[in-house]
């Protein structure tokens, strides 16, 4: 028999081997806090856990300890001699203690999260927290038993392929032991199968098979596997077919599929990335909320229960490793080693459709002949462990789409940010037109694309970098249509379900967070974003969401009130009184005078929403991020500029030709990137981002970047004493 004991409590901590004296209770991160406080300043580096060990929870013929979460690298001690080390801080490893073990045994794990040449990531817009932050296992098992150690495996491994016109399933099983022979059970047959040189292998075939069918009915079958030593292993599985046209996007069972969802990180605030069941079942509970069908679990291997929710709850999932932003000469090794786990331990998850290969990894690196090798072997590896699914990758929006590195995987997808970070909103649509247009025959997705906001910041005349809720609304209304109108793109995901850290960035009024989440990062509070995807994906649940509930305080004589609802026809009430009906689909939007406060009701069939504003005399500068940035055009439009001379209203590249006038933006441009953290600083010399930008004016880019007023009057100011 299997026996399977927690090590959940009784552990000790410390950031030296010499003062490991802190009691802590798995899971565990040193970096809930400062990991979120912003500053870029978060310990990276060892910290030490250590626990004594009963003989009772060693008991039996051959024990391992079992480690589903170490970040990002672990050497595992038992009784101070050193057994093993593992490189990669987000998929599971097992150590054999049996041979080690003595009548009084101490436990101690070294786990590493400072900077490496070696294993990734090393460079991304998210925070690294350090320590063990899933669960840690003692495993005990007879002599004879299934295999534990290989990449993390689960001992099991179950394909199935589907026949959909005969309506059948030939499922393989195999498993991996020390043992003569295994006995195998799938849907009620079983079969006893000989071990050849520690493999076994069998195939079972399912009449009438019932098909994993997506968020409509996500059916799952178990297969087991027994030895004579009474050692078992069991899985669920699903038996389904995905594929990909380039012009009709995702497929699922033979049926049109389009994908479409969201993005999941794995931090809370608060806990960093050392959740609880219960918490990632929440998450679960609002990807189901919003009505996607699909998830982009960015940017390494989740958790091993994340993984079963998405199953249960029929989530088509892009799995993916953190080989990110920036290429590692010395890092190849360990891109392979962490695919190799990715495959291994997730090959069993129905919901997984896609590998993914790396993410805007030319971001901050050329595409030089190391980089496209290391792609190469990539995805010549999971070919070879999985020849049942495809391979792809997310790329930077700076990467030209004649890139080599695009023909690598088998389908493709961009992370685009036009609208926010820099050009304008229809650039998404030009840019996915023109790319459908010359690469007919390449099957291309939208891999991110989002707008930060900050709840506490409003406007009624939002605009791009202000950090308000409602530009977060124009954005995604824009990318919602945009979408719809492009059946295909195979799969889209929203750049983020939730905020999450990222301890480098320092804007839009918090420390430490990426605020493009649709959700906070303590889950309390979801954005008006949200709604709009709610109302365009959830069918399910009938219901009618009232935008701005937090923009109370409007000093207008008018004002647009905006209502996101999946039903057809939506009435609008001021005060009790029917003020206006609207017929149409997700966004409906009246236009409100404002005499005093006011009560405002919206209907839609038997579901209804409410807030209360009011008309105030002056504007709530509580609700601006930026004054100064707000009111700059007023000011520089009165200014008396000289034409000959240069200002903030000429762009970035005519500047920057001129050498004095362009050392002088470039030393403020790079201050502006270092505050939104690592990344943004990494990549603001990538010659395809610089053209980009070169386009846009001064004074577009400041604002964006949060200038405050003096700064931007000071560089105008400068400017204007150098002749062009």
């Amino acid at each position: 028999m299997r026996n399977i004991t927690l090590l959940q409590n009784d552990w000790r901590f410390g950031k030296s081997r010499d003062a490991i004296t802190e009691s802590v209770t798995l899971p565990h991160t040193w970096n809930a806090v400062d990991g979120q406080d912003g500053g870029n300043d978060y310990f990276r580096g060892t910290g030490w856990y250590e626990r004594e060990l009963t003989a009772e929870e060693t008991a039996g013929e051959d024990v391992y300890a079992e480690f589903a979460g170490a970040a990002m690298t672990a050497d595992v001690y038992l009784n101070g001699e050193k057994l093993a080390n593992h490189a990669g801080g987000y998929s599971a490893f097992r150590v054999r203690l049996t041979g080690h073990l003595a009548e009084q045994n101490v436990l101690t794990v070294a786990v590493d999260n400072s900077d490496s040449r070696t294993v990734y990531p090393q460079k991304a817009d998210f925070t690294f927290y350090g320590g063990l932050y899933r669960d840690v296992k003692l495993i005990a098992v007879p002599r004879e038993h299934f295999e534990l150690e290989k990449d993390g495996t689960p001992g099991i491994k179950v394909t199935p392929v589907v026949d959909l016109d005969k309506k059948c399933a030939a499922v393989t099983v195999e498993t991996w032991q020390n043992a003569a022979e295994v006995t195998m059970t799938v849907a009620g047959q079983t079969q006893t199968v000989p071990s050849e040189n520690g493999h076994a292998k069998a195939v079972f075939t399912i009449e009438n098979v019932h098909l994993w069918d997506g968020v409509d009915d996500p059916y799952l079958y178990t297969a087991t596997a027994c030895l004579a030593s009474g050692d078992e292993v069991s899985t669920r599985f699903g038996c389904r077919v995905f594929a990909c046209d380039p012009q009709k996007g995702f497929f699922l069972n033979g049926r049109s599929y389009p994908l479409r969802g969201v993005s999941r990180h794995q931090d809370r605030k608060g806990k960093g990335n050392a959740l609880s069941y219960e918490d990632h079942a929440s998450d679960m509970a609002f990807v189901r909320e919003i009505g996607a069908n699909t998830l982009r679990l960015a940017h390494y291997q989740h958790a091993q229960e994340f993984y079963d929710l998405c199953d249960e709850n029929g989530i088509v999932v892009w799995a993916e490793i953190p080989y990110i932003t920036m290429h590692m000469a010395e890092g190849r090794e360990n891109t392979l080693s962490q695919m190799r786990e990715l495959i291994t331990q997730c090959y069993n998850h129905p919901c997984i459709a896609v590998w993914g290969l790396s993410n805007e990894i030319t971001a901050a690196s050329p595409v030089n002949d190391d980089l496209l090798e290391n792609h190469r072997l990539l995805n010549d590896l999971c070919h070879r462990l999985d020849p049942t699914r495809l391979t792809t990758m997310a790329n930077v929006f700076m990467l030209e789409t004649d890139s080599p590195i695009l023909e690598i995987p088998d389908i493709n997808s961009y992370n685009l940010y036009f609208g926010w970070y820099l050009g304008e909103l229809s650039q998404t649509d030009e840019f996915f037109d023109e790319y459908h247009t010359t690469y007919p025959d390449r099957v291309i997705g939208f891999s991110e694309y989002g707008a930060d906001a900050n709840p506490a910041y409003h406007s009624s005349h939002p605009e791009k970098g202000d950090y308000t809720e409602e530009y977060q609304c124009v954005y995604h209304e824009h990318m919602l249509k945009m979408i719809e109108d492009r059946p295909f793109l195979w799969a889209t995901h929203v750049w983020n379900l939730f905020d999450f850290a990222a301890d480098g960035r320092d804007e839009g009024g918090k420390h430490g967070e990426n605020q493009k989440g649709l959700v906070t990062i303590d889950r309390q509070l979801r954005k008006d974003a949200f709604y709009l995807y709610k109302a365009a994906w959830n069918k399910t649940e009938p219901f009618v969401h009232l935008c701005g509930k937090r923009y109370a305080n409007r000093c207008e004589e008018e004002t647009d009130v905006k209502v996101y609802s999946n039903q057809p026809a939506v009435r609008l009430f001021v005060d009790g009184t029917l003020l206006a009906e609207q017929t149409g689909r997700t966004v409906f939007t009246f236009r409100v005078p404002l005499l005093g406060e006011h009560l405002i009701r919206a209907e839609a069939g038997e579901a209804s929403d409410t807030m209360c504003i009011r008309r105030v005399a002056e504007p709530d500068e509580s609700y601006v991020f930026n004054k100064a940035a707000a009111s700059v055009t007023n000011w520089f439009d009165a200014d008396d500029i000289d034409p000959t001379c240069f200002s903030i209203s000429d762009t970035l590249g005519e500047i920057r030709q001129h050498p004095q006038a362009g050392a002088i933006v470039d030393a403020m441009m790079a201050k502006g990137a270092s505050e939104r953290g690592d990344v943004a600083d990494a990549v603001k010399d990538n010659p395809a981002l610089q053209r980009m930008m070169g386009r846009m004016t001064m004074l577009s880019l400041l604002k964006q970047g949060g200038a405050d007023e003096e700064s931007i009057k000071q560089l105008n100011r400068i400017l204007q004493g150098i002749k062009k």
